[in-house]
Order: C-alpha cells, then sequence, then structure tokens
C-alpha cells in the first residue's frame, strides 16, 4: 500500500505548486449505518417472452413473401399471401345464395302476413295459416344457413392473407415463393421486442428467500439497473443441478438488450445494516481503492478501504471505516490538503 500510496501522492505535487486548500474547507459526508437489502447476483440469458411460429390454416400456393429472416415486422403487417381465387370464387357463390334466401324471406313474410289476416277473418282453414308460418320458419333456417356459409367463405379468405400476430423480427423463413403449402405447415417463426424476460437459474438455498421478498434488479450493458416488472420461480428443481429456473420479466421499454444476450440479475434475499458513504468520496488507483478522512481536529489521512456492493450514488463499506468518521468528497482537492499537510 506504501508504494501506490506514495505514487499517488507525487501526481499531485505539481498541483500543489499553484493551489492551496485548506482542509476546514473540505467538503464532507459522515459515514453512516443504513439498512440495506441483501443481494445475490446470478449470470442470466435475455429471452423474449413472445416467440412463435405462424402456420398455414388452408392448403395453398405462396404467390407474396415481404418478410425476411431479420426483417422487423410491426404488428398486423402483411407477412405473405397465398393465392386466393378458389376462396373468393366460393365467398361470392356464398353471397349470391344470402341474398338469394334474403328475397326468398321477404317472400314467405309477406305470404305469412296475408294468410293471417285472412286466417283473421275466418276465411281460410288453421292449416293454411301453419303452413304459411312453417315456410317462414324455413325461409329464415336457409338464410342463417347461407349467412354461415358466407362467414366460413371470408374466413377462408382472411386466411390467405398472414399477418404478424406482434411487432417483432424474422427468426426463420420456412416456406418459398410458389410452394404449395398444406394446413399446419410452419410458415414463419419470429419473436418480439416489446417483451422481454431474463432466465437464470438459483440454488435451492435462495428459493425462499427469492420467492419471499419478490424482488429482482437486472444490470443492463450501460451499467445501469432496472427493476424488474415481475419474477416466476418454477415450483421444481432440475433434477441434475437441483437448482430452480427463475423468468424475470423487464418492464416495458428499450434497455439496449436482445434476445440471447448475457445480463446479471440480483435477487433481493433479505435485510442488514450496513456503513455507506457517497461512491464520489471513493479513490481508485491501481491496487488501492480508499477515501480521504477528515478527523475532528481537520486532519486529512488517505485510509485503504474494502468495498463492497453500489446502492444508487453510496457504496458499501466492508471493512476500514466507522459509522460517524467523515470523509471528503472531493479526493483531488483533499489530496492537495493532505500534501500541504506534509510540508
Amino acid at each position: 500500500m506504501s508504494h501506490t500510496l506514495t505514487a499517488w501522492l507525487i501526481g499531485l505535487a505539481f498541483l500543489c505548486s499553484n493551489q492551496s486548500v485548506l482542509a476546514a474547507d473540505l467538503a464532507v459526508a459522515t459515514a453512516q449505518a443504513q439498512t440495506i437489502q441483501q443481494e445475490r447476483v446470478f449470470d442470466a440469458v435475455i429471452e423474449a417472452v413472445h416467440q412463435s411460429t405462424v402456420s398455414a390454416q388452408i392448403v395453398g400456393r405462396v404467390v407474396e413473401i415481404n418478410y425476411d429472416v431479420d426483417d422487423f415486422v410491426p404488428k398486423g403487417s402483411v407477412i405473405l399471401r397465398f393465392r386466393d381465387s378458389e376462396q373468393r370464387a366460393r365467398l361470392e357463390q356464398a353471397q349470391a345464395s344470402l341474398q338469394e334466401t334474403q328475397a326468398r324471406l321477404k317472400e314467405a313474410q309477406d305470404e305469412y302476413s296475408r294468410v293471417k289476416d285472412i286466417y283473421a277473418k275466418k276465411l281460410v282453414a288453421k292449416a293454411e295459416l301453419d303452413k304459411a308460418e312453417a315456410g317462414l320458419k324455413a325461409a329464415r333456417a336457409r338464410v342463417e344457413a347461407a349467412a354461415a356459409r358466407l362467414a366460413e367463405g371470408q374466413e377462408q379468405l382472411d386466411h390467405t392473407v398472414i399477418k404478424a400476430p406482434f411487432a417483432g423480427v424474422v427468426t426463420q423463413r420456412h416456406v418459398e415463393l410458389g410452394e404449395t403449402v398444406g394446413v399446419g405447415q410452419p410458415l414463419m417463426t419470429g419473436f418480439s421486442f416489446e417483451h422481454l424476460r431474463a432466465t437464470t437459474q438459483i440454488p435451492q438455498a435462495f428459493v425462499t428467500a427469492v420467492r419471499e421478498h419478490g424482488e429482482a434488479r437486472i444490470s443492463l450493458p450501460d451499467g445501469k439497473r432496472v427493476a424488474a416488472e415481475s419474477l416466476r420461480v418454477f415450483p421444481f428443481a432440475d433434477e441434475q443441478s437441483h437448482a430452480f429456473n427463475v423468468r424475470v420479466n423487464l418492464p416495458q421499454g428499450d434497455h439496449g438488450v436482445y434476445p440471447g444476450m448475457f445480463v446479471k440479475v440480483a435477487f433481493v434475499t433479505g435485510d442488514a445494516e450496513r456503513v455507506l458513504i457517497p461512491a464520489v468520496a471513493v479513490v481508485k488507483r491501481s491496487e488501492l481503492t480508499g477515501v480521504y478522512v477528515v478527523d475532528a481536529a481537520g486532519t486529512v489521512s488517505l485510509r485503504q478501504l474494502r468495498i463492497g456492493a453500489r446502492h444508487d450514488e453510496q457504496v458499501d463499506v466492508l471493512a476500514g471505516l466507522e459509522v460517524g468518521e467523515q470523509v471528503a468528497l472531493d479526493p483531488i482537492a483533499a489530496g492537495i490538503a493532505l500534501k500541504q499537510q506534509q510540508r
């Protein structure tokens, strides 16, 4: 430590030649004991929550492909089309059939109304009224059947146009232009960027605590940490590793992570009392990690520390500092003050 400390102080010598800093003028912060959340960190892999394969619902020939592998597809966009001449012909037939049955229904309604009026005047037998009523019911049934055929025809026509169920990226294309496919045959596979999650495994010793607290934070590539929207611990352990799979859902938004990337997930496992100081007070030079301590007499000293986890703008001091001691918030100014003291 002495060699590292000496090198650090020599590096400040030229600054001290033209500057003067009094220890009394240094901004300081007091080391405080606080109850913080204990965390356990595990490696995880990002995956898409929504990933699926779109399959054919009809037998048909592919006549249009609008997207390929690695293309971004907006939700609802047409991915591909099948030849639809047969489906359109059936739909037109169903439309014509419906119009015809509706016309027959109008005739049956008029006939029933006419017979009903005559029957009210006791000019026809009850059998004639029953016959007209039966004809009306049959006409209504034919209209309903024709409407059902029309709906079925429209559905078959809709199946010739394949749309994206969600916004995402194509990962696999399973068909070629001009290819004839069958019902259930895969067409395209993709995943969505809108909902992502981190998957990992945790040892059985931590399962109870993770379930009890239900909190986790994901460390992003840019160094930021984002709180998990939710997490789910599987109800059973892996037979080989005896570890439990955990899915940690990220909140919606662009976090700079993509499926397949590695991240770290910190699970809250309990609470503990720790000594905390502002992170800006920490000096790191080569193998030295420390702070400038200012005592009650205004004397500045550089003290080596053992630092733990970071908590927002503060760091956890594992060893080297006691509660109530004051640390300089500007290490450069404190270093100059220390050099002046040693003259």
